[in-house]
C-alpha cells in the first residue's frame, strides 16, 4: 500500500487506533530515526556532534538539517 507508514524509531507499521511506544530519548529529540517511515527498513545512521543523517537503501538520505534539528 502506498499510504502505509512506519514508526521511525521501532520500525513497526503505524495502525490507526493502536499505540506504539516511542523511546524516551526519541521523544526528547536526542535519538535519530533508525527505520524508514516509508518502508520500515533499517537505515544506516551517522551521528556527529552537530547533527545526524540516516540513509534508506530505497528512499535516500534524511538529514537533521532538513528537520531543523541541527
Amino acid at each position: 500500500m502506498a499510504d502505509e507508514r512506519y514508526n521511525p524509531f521501532t520500525g513497526r507499521r503505524v495502525v490507526a487506533g493502536v499505540g506504539d511506544s516511542t523511546p524516551a530519548a526519541a521523544q526528547l529529540g536526542l535519538e535519530p530515526p533508525r527505520f524508514c517511515e516509508q518502508c520500515g527498513r533499517r537505515m544506516v545512521v551517522q551521528v556527529s556532534p552537530d547533527g545526524w543523517w540516516a540513509k534508506c537503501s530505497r528512499h535516500g538520505v534524511l538529514d537533521s538539517t532538513l528537520l531543523g534539528r541541527r
